[in-house]
């Protein structure tokens, strides 16, 4: 069964903010941001303007994710980011 778009916001939130709150993560994780930006970015399915612009940061922190030496040192120095990113998130769809 294929998520919509409501669905795929809300695990991409869950997967950043578990990152965000525990300071760590997988590289399986970053993998699954990716595949889940990318879903949402080619089907055009976020309708909030701000969020789609922030769309390519939050892929880019996936991929940046899933070659870092240090995943955790790469979660801790996108904190803010993180932050931002998932209140965009929250906003974007209630």
């Amino acid at each position: 069964m294929a998520l919509n778009a409501y669905d795929q916001l809300n695990v991409l939130a869950d997967i950043l903010s578990e990152q965000a709150e525990d300071a760590c993560g997988s590289i399986a994780e970053c993998q699954q941001i990716k595949r889940l930006v990318q879903s949402l970015m080619a089907k055009q399915a976020v309708d909030d303007q701000h969020l789609s612009q922030l769309l390519p940061e939050i892929y880019n922190y996936g991929r940046q994710g899933e070659i870092a030496q240090n995943l955790e040192q790469h979660i801790t120095t996108n904190q803010a980011n993180l932050e931002n990113w998932l209140q965009h998130i929250a906003t974007s769809h209630n």
